[in-house]
């Protein structure tokens, strides 16, 4: 069956909705009493014909108060990658994180890529080669964590995606590559190194603002043992819906696991400096340029085989032997000093290159939102 798309020439991102609290894991629905974090969207497609990017977030991601994912696609050469991705990405992390749910964040994240990369090459097989679009990508994922990385305040089975938010996809091992990182350490595919730790408190609930506007420190995390038993006000069942919201304790952690291909950004605030969490996959870059011509390529005038200027995406089938969908992951532990995050496409990080001009565009907006 061909996926659906919109009829119009521009990428089309579920539509926002609000609800009071319980958003059922549904898409792009804001949650205006969610305590632990706000979501805010902005967009413009600039000079250019068409829209060709694509976003989405999830509140209490995985039926757990307090997680998220969000994340944003920058396409090119079309629109059907980047909102394809914008609309079904999120089913395939729920479905990797729960075919593998002791497997560490970041190895589930890179096999999530994978999974959505061989997706969209199938799609554009299929459509005998219509579909050929690809999208860059930069997705975050929130978790709330036991002090040792375990989750047992979650029952031992996983609730049920509801009918708007239908799980698919499949887990694929992931591959390894380069590593490298500035305030913490960081690595490409599935080579990940312990972040440094900076002192928070577990006791807070981090009311801070996650925003997305239009990917690496990543780690080691031990396998957990079998989850223990919720107990009785460590879940709530909403029987309208048939879905258990499980509620962690006060002194949870909050874990930001990133990733990202190609050149959208994902940038912490952290005690009013900005912290990258990602790493650009250009031709421009001598590491990636010389993986392009190992494989048997070429880079001219900072492009892939003189064409694509990212040598990482989601898509763009016609490459994949150069542009591959290896993330860079990292894993970030948020603490009391964390104000905001931001993921934003290329065309934002080109105009605010300097994090400090980005961190000044990013507050400019928070202050315009909360009007």
């Amino acid at each position: 069956m061909q996926p659906r798309f919109s009829d119009s020439p521009n990428a089309r991102s579920k539509s926002i909705t609000t609800v009071e609290l319980d958003t059922y894991g549904i898409l792009n629905r804001h949650a205006s009493k969610n305590t632990a974090y706000q979501v805010g969207v902005t967009e413009d497609k600039g000079t250019r014909k068409t829209m060709e990017d694509a976003h989405s977030f999830v509140v209490d991601f995985d039926s757990i108060r307090g997680q998220g994912f969000f994340a944003v696609f920058d396409g090119h050469a079309g629109k059907h990658a980047a909102e394809w991705c914008g609309n079904h990405f999120h089913e395939y992390l729920l479905d990797s994180l729960h075919a593998s749910p002791n497997a560490p964040v970041p190895d589930i994240l890179n096999a999530t890529f994978h999974t959505v990369d061989e997706a969209l090459s199938r799609m554009c097989e299929e459509s005998e080669g219509k579909i050929h679009s690809g999208c860059t990508a930069v997705t975050a994922f929130l978790r709330v964590e036991d002090a040792d990385r375990h989750q047992s305040f979650v029952p031992a089975v996983p609730s049920s995606p509801t009918s708007e938010s239908p799980v698919s996809g499949h887990s694929n091992d992931p591959d390894s590559a380069h590593s490298s990182g500035a305030e913490s350490t960081g690595s490409m595919s599935g080579d990940h190194k312990k972040p440094k730790k900076k002192k928070s408190s577990g006791s807070s609930r981090i009311k801070k603002a996650l925003m997305s506007l239009t990917g690496s420190l990543s780690g080691s995390i031990s396998s957990p043992s079998t989850p223990r038993s919720a107990s009785p006000t460590a879940s709530r069942k909403d029987v309208a819906i048939g879905t258990t919201v499980s509620v962690p304790p006060a002194d949870a952690r909050r874990v930001l696991y990133t990733a990202n291909a190609g050149d959208a950004r994902a940038v912490l605030c952290r005690g009013g400096k900005a912290v990258r969490l990602t790493y650009d996959h250009k031709g421009s870059d001598k590491q990636e340029a010389k993986r392009v011509t190992d494989a048997g390529g070429f880079v001219m005038s900072g492009r892939v085989n003189g064409v694509l200027a990212v040598t990482r995406s989601l898509g763009d089938s016609s490459m994949k032997q150069f542009v591959v969908g290896s993330p860079y992951t990292t894993e970030t532990e948020l603490c009391d000093e964390d104000e905001f995050l931001v993921l934003a496409c290329d065309g934002v990080n080109m105009i605010t290159f300097d994090p400090g001009l980005f961190l000044t565009f990013a507050k400019t907006f928070a202050a315009v939102g909360r009007r």
